[in-house]
């Protein structure tokens, strides 16, 4: 069985704005699972980084926040996209598939696609 390995560094925002388009409304603990279910288990997300980023997006005014309470009953904080996020992702989405298009030129035999 294989180690999961750790979200990849400037991925991590764009997950998480993705998760909220799809599921709406969730908490960390939800978004966490989320992504690390959409991964197929092959990433392990660390509360360490989740939160803080949690936080810089909503100081960015691409997500907004407020408490309620989760499925078993605890106090959660609920995270949901604003309008400027959805703009946000959908550029930071089209940017990934840039990339990734540039780098499988790089990585497909010859170089040409």
């Amino acid at each position: 069985m294989s180690k999961k390995a750790d979200v990849w560094q400037g991925t991590l925002s764009l997950m998480v704005l993705k998760t909220l388009e799809s599921m709406g409304s969730q908490h960390g603990y939800g978004i966490a699972r989320r992504i690390e279910q959409t991964s197929g288990d092959r990433l392990a997300v660390n509360y360490g980084t989740l939160y803080p980023a949690l936080l810089k997006l909503e100081q960015e005014g691409y997500i907004t926040s407020e408490w309620g309470f989760s499925e078993n009953n605890r106090k959660a904080k609920f995270y949901q996209l604003t309008r400027a996020g959805r703009k946000h992702v959908e550029r930071e989405a089209r940017q990934w598939s840039q990339t990734t298009a540039i780098m499988d030129r790089f990585l497909t035999e010859g170089g040409e696609s």
